[in-house]
């Protein structure tokens, strides 16, 4: 029969190794990830591609428009999750349950792809999404807002896009309302509360996009240890 000391130090360094283990495979499925958030006109997109130059390969963009063409292309499809670790596979349909849980299968077809070609992105790390909701879908990431002054967004439309100042609020307005309506119906979240991101950054004339990306790539370092 075991004495009583060496079953108590088995149990013990049974406990500390399953404790450090448990902690090691949280730590793994946090993968970096960025999300952010942004009024239309306020950067988000050339910060976005400015921070993906700094922090390197294999650091990717994913913006509406990239999401959506991977959910209709199979071949997109396909090469996003040949990128994921295959551990990481079971985490993406973990990720979207705990989430949404019944209510995800009450979603429309398109937002049950969406949401799944999002958590694919979330699994794969390494990624900055634009938009989307994604802050809320993956609280561990480094959430970002970016903001601006509603004349500043307005100049930046008209200087970078060629529009009138008329078409430039027309599309500002279109963009905040089809923004919030979005991410209150999927998230049911109101994407101006600053309660879920880590920093809301304002771009103006004192603050521009470079200055932007520079204090999220200090962010991004400190928190991901890269």
């Amino acid at each position: 029969m075991k004495k009583v000391h060496d079953l108590i130090n088995t149990n013990f360094f049974k406990s500390v190794y399953s404790n450090l283990i448990k902690k090691e495979v949280e730590k793994d499925d946090k993968l970096p990830l960025i999300t952010i958030s942004r009024e239309k006109g306020a950067g988000g997109r050339p910060i976005a591609h400015l921070l993906q130059k700094k922090l390197k390969d294999p650091w990717k963009v994913y913006r509406k428009e990239i999401v959506e063409r991977i959910a209709k292309e199979s071949r997109l499809e396909k090469q996003l999750i040949h990128e994921v670790d295959e551990k990481k596979i079971p985490l993406i349909d973990e990720v979207i349950s705990n989430f949404f849980g019944k209510r995800y299968m009450q979603l429309d077809d398109y937002y049950r792809y969406l949401i799944k070609i999002l958590s694919t992105i979330g699994n794969r790390g390494h990624a900055i999404i634009l938009g989307r909701g994604a802050n809320t879908l993956f609280p561990h990431s480094l959430k970002v807002r970016m903001i601006s002054d509603f004349e500043y967004r307005i100049k930046s439309l008209i200087r970078y896009q060629k529009v009138s100042r008329k078409k430039a609020i027309s599309l500002i307005q279109n963009s905040d309302k089809d923004r919030k309506a979005f991410t209150q119906a999927l998230f049911k979240h109101d994407i101006t509360d600053p309660i879920y991101y880590d920093i809301v950054i304002k771009t103006g004339e004192d603050l521009n996009i470079k200055d932007a990306a520079n204090i999220i790539y200090k962010l991004a370092k400190n928190k991901f240890n890269i």
